[in-house]
């Protein structure tokens, strides 16, 4: 099964940029970016399938930009413009694609394989 390792994450001015990695070990095809705030659920930001057919979430309003290498089995989330509601715990995750509706993962609920989680902190 698919094993995830994220790094990146930390703290960072409102308007800042971040990027986070996670390298993705196995043969999902699917793979995501979701994040959770304290007293809040998980929330999708962005998804890659197929062809790096790419989804996201209204939210990020084109300031977050998901990419893969494949060469090197690496996802990645840029963020930019950051605002302090972006404050979370960061997940990525990956599913085999034929599992999900149109063959395209982007729910919590459409993957099974989460990375450990890495902290973002924007502050003002």
């Amino acid at each position: 099964q698919p094993h995830l390792e994220q790094s990146g994450g930390g703290s960072v001015q409102t308007g800042g940029s971040l990027r986070l990695s996670c390298v993705v070990q196995g043969t999902a095809e699917c793979m995501g970016w979701f994040r959770q705030a304290p007293g809040k659920g998980r929330e999708g930001i962005a998804s890659i399938g197929y062809g790096d057919k790419t989804k996201y979430a209204t939210f990020v309003e084109g300031r977050f930009a998901i990419s893969r290498d494949n060469g090197d089995n690496t996802l990645y989330l840029q963020m930019s413009n950051l605002k302090p509601e972006d404050t979370a715990t960061y997940y990525c995750a990956a599913e085999y694609c034929t599992y999900c509706p149109d063959l395209h993962c982007f729910g919590p609920s459409d993957f099974s394989y989460y990375g450990q989680g890495t902290q973002v902190t924007v502050f003002s």
